[in-house]
């Protein structure tokens, strides 16, 4: 199992968005064609991989991941918690090591997700409170949304399969292994370890049950 979030200024997000409507029209696809993962074929695999340049390209743009390489080695009970808690301290470790107490935040998180509208909230408060952010001054929204709708979520889908599909290794689609030697190839890494805590542009995190 694999969880990621990208992440961008503010300020920035507006011209992402358009720049990756661009990147589909050049390719002969309607803006409002929901890019993902699944979706990567022979066809379309040149539309693919200028997505991800775009996103090493583009200074702006950082990405981190949380990779499970094995869930059957999770002790639910040992812990006091069901499958659902669990993930939701995923959610947790994935994200607070983005936050800055000197910046402000609005995080969506996609709606085909497993954590409902009150984990949302509650996850919310729980990562405030650990930036010690009672007044939640850090985080400003935190919300479901469609990744249709929203191209960033797009790009991040497209991220987050590449590394899954890396430790995984049981990809057979040749434009998929194309996007996953691509992005092994900009970022620099295999995608099946832990990078440096101070990694920003792509930070990953293998996590093992203890």
């Amino acid at each position: 199992m694999t969880l990621g979030a990208l992440w961008a200024p503010t300020e920035q997000t507006h011209d992402v968005n358009l720049s990756i409507k661009d990147i589909k029209r050049r390719h002969n696809v309607a803006p409002h064609t929901e890019l993902k993962w699944s979706k990567i074929s022979p066809r379309r695999v040149a539309l693919y991989q200028d997505l991800v340049n775009y996103y090493f390209d583009n200074s702006d743009l950082h990405f981190r991941a949380i990779i499970v390489p094995d869930k059957t080695l999770l002790k639910h009970k040992a812990f006091d918690q069901d499958h659902d808690q669990w993930y939701y301290k995923m959610y947790f470790r994935l994200l607070e090591q983005v936050l800055s107490p000197d910046d402000q935040y609005q995080i969506y998180v996609d709606i085909k997700d497993t954590l409902g509208g009150y984990k949302v909230a509650h996850l919310s408060k729980v990562l405030s409170n650990s930036k010690y952010d009672f007044s939640a001054s850090i985080i400003k929204r935190l919300q479901i949304v469609r990744s249709h709708e929203v191209q960033l979520l797009q790009l991040a889908d497209v991220l987050i399969g590449a590394v899954s599909s890396a430790n995984r290794d049981d990809t057979t689609s040749e434009a998929k292994l194309s996007i996953v030697k691509l992005v092994q190839e900009r970022s620099g890494y295999q995608l099946t370890r832990t990078t440096l805590l101070r990694e920003t542009k792509f930070n990953l995190f293998s996590w093992t049950a203890a």
